[in-house]
């Protein structure tokens, strides 16, 4: 659905603190999915995921982890951001961005 009425700002600064937190908790839940799917698709034994300092891991472990965190990251936050903004616009009436 399109939205064509120009959003107060009043919406935006209301829904700023929505946005905030909705940004805190989908970073916590793709953390918790990224660490359940590199269990599976890590190419080492190790459970632990690889990150940029830690010398034990090959470099080509670390790019494929980052970049499958980074898409789980984004993906989930799209989600939980778009579903906050339906949210919002339900309570409040007007969509919070554009």
């Amino acid at each position: 659905m399109a939205h064509t009425k120009a959003t107060s700002t009043s919406a935006k600064v209301l829904y700023r603190p929505v946005g905030m937190l909705s940004g805190i908790a989908a970073g916590a839940v793709a953390g918790v999915v990224f660490k359940q799917i590199w269990k599976v698709a890590s190419p080492s034994s190790s459970e632990d995921t690889p990150n940029a300092l830690q010398s034990e891991f090959p470099l080509r472990e670390i790019i494929l982890a980052s970049a499958i965190q980074g898409a789980i990251y984004a993906t989930v936050k799209a989600v939980v951001d778009r579903g906050g903004a339906r949210a919002f616009e339900q309570v409040f009436g007007e969509w919070p961005g554009d």
